[in-house]
């Protein structure tokens, strides 16, 4: 075409340090930094950071309520399995929540443009979990489900709104603290509205305890309202289609942009393999409902909120790209433990103990310094899109283990599987190296200028979309159905991948319309990165990184 070709920019390098991935250097006046104690002391005092834990307690606490507590008041309460079956559907929204999260990033409601959807979430959470306790101990499942569904949206939306707040108040010094005290109270309120609040239902009733439930939203205002502006202000996006477009640009036209987006995808993939199958996994080996409800949860809880918070607090002495490496070797061996329990021929309490922790510590671990990593690197202009999308991305491993974990297990036996979860954690560490060699201390590239050539037309740029998102779509689609078909195979069908694929295209029931709306928005989004990939490869979206990640310094 006329005109086309590539054109050099001046020879100039760009730096990207601890977390700003692209920016242009400049020599910059030394300035003297606080000690690590007195850092730390600064942090754990500040209220800023004092707000963002606060308000993660107010984010487990929905999750736990609609996963744990309501499938088990309803089955409690004589309503088919099936039926109950049908609640877990309502954790949907929490999976795709970086759908709407761009309208969250552009439009401004009273009292900020963060706190401010936070405070309405919490408002509907409040009135819903209040409904839940006039509906009675009996109720309807059809009126739970409605209001169940009502509390997931609210939930995942106060988690998107919480979650971009935190990147934008949070100074460096703090955010290693942060990570750690957020997974804590998070899980806090979690357990409290999923597990503990099943022990008080059973003596007092669930009326009073989802009134108890909907009370602690309360504070939670109060806090919301307290909690301090970020320090600079940030522009919002002025039209939709900058709420939308700009957070995949800005992003994808920064320096190894793909292989960052695959390191979050892979980083605890060996990980989430192993805790796909845990229970089941027990429940050959011959262990008790005791060891694997009451002595397995305090295990899990107690270690993952201390392991998680001193994983975040280590960022700071380590660096984040030092304890990336190092914690991320030791969550992958850390799965040798079930290997060994696996080899014994019964029960071992004291072994089961001991690998059930040594894995949780280490996952506890690896997440801290991987939460740290996530808010460094999100733009503060777009951070509740960016920050959904990476993790929802973040959490799409432990959704697709379960099918394959299945499968292998029953393919090769517990022993071989968990010897065989070691090295796929390899792939994640090989992505890390990329953008975080093993010295290093913190994320840090140097970068020669990219070749660019001129910039997309529409057209052009809505063909790419459509064939990535086409092939997206194919790729989703084959995938589900070799799943199925892998799993009426362990029941000793016969392998035909046709059936489900046309199951498919005809939907039966909510579990297949969910499937279907699901591969549709794994199609549009492929699309959309694929667009943005192309875009800017093709020099669109360089002033927005730069621009953002100056706004971020």
């Amino acid at each position: 075409m006329p005109g086309r070709g590539r054109r050099k920019l001046p020879a100039e390098s760009f730096t990207a340090t601890q977390g700003e991935f692209f920016r242009l250097s400049n020599p910059a006046i030394p300035q003297k930094k606080p000690g690590t104690f007195q850092s730390l002391k600064a942090a754990f005092t500040s209220w800023r950071t004092a707000s963002v834990t606060l308000m993660s307690f107010a984010s487990g606490m929905p999750l736990g309520l609609i996963w744990i507590a309501i499938p088990d008041w309803m089955h409690k309460s004589g309503v088919d399995i099936r039926v109950v079956g049908l609640f877990t559907l309502a954790q949907a929204p929490w999976s795709f929540k970086f759908l709407w999260s761009p309208l969250m990033d552009r439009f401004v409601p009273p009292l900020g443009r963060r706190r401010g959807w936070a405070a309405i979430a919490q408002i509907v959470l409040f009135g819903g979990v209040l409904l839940l306790a006039g509906l009675g101990n009996h109720p309807a499942p059809w009126a739970v489900g409605a209001v169940a569904l009502v509390l997931a949206f609210a939930g995942a939306t106060q988690d998107i709104a919480i979650d971009a707040y935190a990147v934008d108040v949070l100074r460096p010094d703090e955010q290693a603290v942060a990570a750690g005290a957020r997974n804590a109270l998070w899980r806090l309120g979690y357990y409290l509205a999923g597990g503990i609040s099943i022990g008080l239902a059973g003596r007092y009733g669930w009326p009073a305890v989802n009134l108890l439930l909907a009370c602690l939203y309360l504070p939670m205002l109060v806090v919301l309202y307290k909690a301090p502006d970020p320090r600079d202000a940030v522009v919002a996006p002025r039209t939709l289609k900058e709420a939308v477009w700009y957070p995949f640009l800005g992003f994808l036209s920064r320096h190894r942009a793909l292989e960052i987006l695959a390191f979050v995808l892979l980083y605890k993939l060996a990980d989430n393999l192993v805790q796909a199958l845990q229970r089941p996994f027990l429940i050959d080996k011959g262990y008790s409902d005791f060891d694997r409800g009451y002595v397995l949860t305090g295990i899990g809880l107690v270690g993952n909120i201390v392991a998680t918070f001193l994983g975040g607090l280590l960022t700071k002495p380590l660096g984040v790209g030092r304890a990336l490496w190092v914690f991320g070797f030791i969550q992958i061996f850390a799965n040798a433990g079930y290997a060994l329990l696996a080899h014994q021929p019964g029960p071992n309490r004291p072994m089961m103990w001991g690998a059930f922790g040594l894995e949780v510590v280490a996952s506890g671990l690896a997440s801290g310094a991987f939460l740290v990593l996530l808010m460094r690197m999100t733009q503060k202009r777009f951070s509740a899109t960016q920050y959904a999308l990476f993790s929802s991305l973040f959490g799409l491993p432990r959704i697709v283990s379960g099918p394959i974990c299945g499968f292998l297990a029953h393919a090769i036996g517990w022993e071989a599987f968990f010897w065989w979860t070691l090295p796929t954690g390899i792939p994640g560490l090989l992505l890390l190296a990329r953008f975080v060699p093993f010295t290093a201390r913190e994320p840090e590239f140097r970068v020669q200028p990219p070749q660019i050539s001129l910039p997309l037309r529409p057209h052009e740029l809505a063909l790419r979309g459509t064939l990535g998102g086409g092939v997206g779509l194919v790729f989703g689609a084959f995938t589900v159905a070799l799943m199925s078909t892998l799993e009426a195979m362990k029941k000793g069908a016969r392998f035909d991948l046709l059936t489900p694929l046309a199951g498919l295209l005809a939907p039966q029931g909510s579990s297949g319309w969910l499937t279907l709306l699901g591969l549709v928005i794994f199609g549009v989004v492929c699309g959309l990165i694929t667009a943005a990939i192309a875009a800017a490869r093709h020099g669109a979206g360089r002033e927005i990184a730069i621009e953002a990640d100056d706004d971020d310094g």
